[in-house]
């Protein structure tokens, strides 16, 4: 009869344990969800013929939980015989903003700004995924991970520590998420078109120097026809400077 000494047993109990645990399944816990990778912000037009093609892109990107994507209807191709129903001309001030920042004087619609640093054709959807790939080589663009919530009456907004010496503003955005229109005469006189995550107003909440900061806004602040969403963004520079987008969150109001 074989005899088993005890160093045999405790060789033979930590086969045995290994033999279970091979059998057990693998548990890996989820990862947690990523935030939004890109900030698009499409400057349109219901007066431009170019456009529509433009905002159904947008449209799609507004499905992707990873990019929050902006309408920013200008209004200076309301002279071609039909005024945008959407239109704000600090929309307008925005987009040459950005063209002054740039250093170029490429203004026109249908223009798409990503994340605050490269322009491209707002149509152009190969293009635009490039240019959101490129955009995620910056250290800097999208590294803070904004939080908003609502609670009661309130959005509660969270900015949290940043890298060192990034700083920004802090905007807050109310949105109307999709807004049917039909255009009655100009260069897309008949057509019927959806513009999505329409800017209907905004805030500036403060100035953000990479510490920790929150703010609660009342809904009231953002009250606005059609209005059922609401974006936070960082942005680097200011309203005459704007820089690289930060970081960003959307909530829906409804």
């Amino acid at each position: 009869m074989t005899k088993w000494s005890g160093l045999d047993h405790r060789w033979l109990a930590v086969c045995v344990c290994a033999a279970i645990a091979l059998t057990l399944p693998i548990v890996i816990a989820p990862a947690a969800p990523a935030g939004p990778r890109a900030v698009v912000e499409l400057f349109t037009s219901q007066g431009c013929s170019s456009c529509p093609d433009a905002d159904r892109v947008v449209g799609e990107l507004a499905r992707d939980p990873s990019v929050i994507a902006l309408s920013l209807p200008v209004d200076y191709w309301d002279y071609l015989g039909w005024k945008d129903t959407l239109a704000d001309a600090r929309f307008t001030a925005r987009q040459r903003a950005y063209s002054a920042q740039r250093g170029d004087r490429e203004i026109y619609t249908p223009q798409l700004i990503v994340n605050g640093q490269q322009q491209v054709v707002g149509s152009d959807r190969a293009e635009i995924d490039r240019a959101i790939r490129a955009s995620a080589q910056q250290s800097d663009a999208m590294s803070v991970p904004v939080a908003l919530s609502r609670e009661g009456n309130e959005l509660k907004v969270m900015v949290p520590q940043g890298q060192s010496g990034v700083s920004g503003e802090v905007w807050v955005c109310s949105i109307a998420r999709a807004v049917p229109i039909t255009i009655g005469r100009g260069e897309n006189r008949g057509r019927s078109v959806t513009y999505h995550n329409v800017v209907r107003n905004w805030l500036k909440l403060g100035d953000w120097h990479g510490q920790p900061a929150h703010w609660n806004v009342p809904l009231e602040n953002l009250a606005g026809e059609g209005v059922d969403g609401a974006v936070v963004f960082v942005q680097n520079g200011n309203r005459e400077h704007p820089g690289t987008m930060l970081g960003a969150a959307l909530t829906t109001l409804h």
